[in-house]
């Protein structure tokens, strides 16, 4: 018998529960708050720096990044975890986690503690992410996989992409700390119906042990990269001092790798990557996770500093594009099950490269919303639908049980990571007190490449059934 770690005790006259979409619900409700939280950010970013006037566009960033910089880190360790101790145990306390520290981040005083709190909240959101991921993957037959994990996809697509509109109304009328209190109700929900529902197994008996050193070394690197880039027109650094932190972040990603193949217990089994369609998927979740990021980020900047929309109409302006997101990626989730990912990937990626493009030269000073942006905005929604969950579906299609967990974890740190220089990139091209349309172009341009990057490393991507069951 297997001693890999199962998430449901079933009844001994069945192997999995009459319906598995319950458990999918309790899952998915947890991943939709850690996702719509990575985002919602985006539209509080000008109510923060009102509301915390000492502090520079750089500084607050990192109540964005230090989220993101964590999260990205301790997802792979926390994806183990859940493998060895119980994803149901994990799963729960990372749920508690998030919550009491969204409390903690809406009651904070100063911009440091607030960034302590978000530090805290990405340990919780890390714990919950993988195990959700795991808990769906052991509660559908095989046959049904492809569609749940391109809908358990949608639903963290969904949630990132509304999370600006929803912010932006619920900060304009309550304040920027219902940014954070919005994750209770949701959240409370999914703690309490899974500590009820949930069943497990005990986990394998041998104990692994979480790499510090990894972990470190990976911090280290993601954040010294995002700190080059949100402070690389700041006039307090030197540019001796910028270098010194680039080459710092090359450095330390180097060390991580060579450590990670020496280590006993490595943060990232480098073996993984030995698989094409996982590497290509990954580096293809490094492109489009930035270019996401930058795309939300630039919506908001460009809707109320350039078309002076007010925070709930450029909130409410958004939502058409997000409400495309779940019917695509349901309709992809089908056609992937017996089609494979590959084509969904790269004519989305395309698609998404159109809406960069329509963005950078459609678009003027004076605003146009029918004819000028809501065409680029229905190219994105159609453009995520179709990318981000088959990326999810995709990372996973080829990975026997036992690491399920672990390697979703690598596939969501990647994205995060790709995040974090997607913040860092748009507060460095759109960030200053000044803003203008011109200052758009390269940042739409950078989206339009990324999009296409995506596209030509998924040309290799192979997840059709008969070829992974071949291979």
């Amino acid at each position: 018998m297997s001693s890999t770690t199962h998430v449901l005790s079933a009844p001994a006259s069945h192997a999995l529960p009459a319906s598995p979409w319950p458990i999918f619900w309790i899952a998915s409700i947890a991943v939709f708050l850690v996702s719509m939280d990575s985002t919602v950010l985006f539209a509080a970013f000008g109510t923060l720096r009102r509301a915390f006037p000492e502090a520079t566009a750089a500084d607050l960033s990192w109540v964005l990044n230090a989220y993101t910089v964590v999260f990205a880190a301790m997802l792979i360790p926390a994806g183990g975890l859940a493998d060895i101790h119980g994803r149901k145990r994990v799963f729960l306390i990372g749920v508690a986690l998030f919550l009491v520290a969204s409390v903690a981040c809406g009651i904070s005083s100063s911009v440091e503690f607030l960034i302590a709190a978000r530090v805290i909240q990405a340990i919780g959101a890390a714990l919950l992410t993988p195990a959700s991921l795991s808990i769906v993957l052991d509660a559908f037959p095989k046959e049904q996989r492809a569609v749940a994990v391109s809908l358990w996809g949608a639903v963290g697509a969904l949630a990132a992409a509304i999370g600006p509109s929803l912010g932006a109304y619920l900060v304009d009328q309550m304040g920027w700390p219902w940014a954070f209190y919005v994750n209770l109700p949701l959240g409370a929900i999914s703690l309490w119906r899974g500590a009820a529902k949930l069943r497990e197994l005990k986990g394998a008996s041998k104990m692994h042990r979480v790499d510090w050193v990894g972990m470190t070394l990976l911090i280290i690197s993601v954040g010294a990269a995002a700190m080059t880039i949100t402070q690389a027109d700041s006039p307090q650094w030197r540019r001796t001092e910028l270098l010194a932190a680039a080459a710092t972040s090359v450095i330390m990603l180097a060390a991580f790798v060579a450590w990670a193949r020496t280590a006993r217990y490595p943060l990232v089994d480098l073996a993984l990557f030995r698989d094409h369609t996982y590497s290509a998927v990954n580096l293809a979740t490094l492109a489009f996770g930035t270019a996401f990021a930058m795309m939300f980020f630039a919506f908001f900047e460009y809707m109320t500093r350039i078309w002076h929309y007010s925070l709930p109409l450029a909130g409410l302006a958004i939502t058409p594009g997000p409400l495309l997101v779940i019917p695509t990626a349901i309709i992809t989730g089908r056609l992937a099950g017996r089609l494979g990912h590959r084509p969904f990937l790269v004519i989305g990626s395309l698609i998404y490269a159109s809406s960069g493009l329509w963005l950078l030269l459609v678009p003027g000073a004076e605003p146009s919303y029918l004819t000028h942006w809501l065409p680029g905005l229905f190219l994105s929604g159609i453009g995520v639908g179709m990318v981000l969950p088959s990326l999810s579906g995709a990372a996973v299609a080829g990975l026997p049980a036992t690491h399920y967990a672990v390697g979703s974890a690598v596939n969501q740190a990647v994205r995060q990571v790709g995040s974090i220089l997607g913040v860092a990139l748009t507060v460095f091209f759109v960030g200053h007190a000044s803003v203008t349309k011109a200052d758009f172009g390269p940042l739409y341009g950078l989206h339009v490449v990324l999009s296409l990057i995506t596209g030509l490393l998924c040309l290799v991507v192979n997840t059709r059934p008969q070829a992974r069951s071949a291979s």
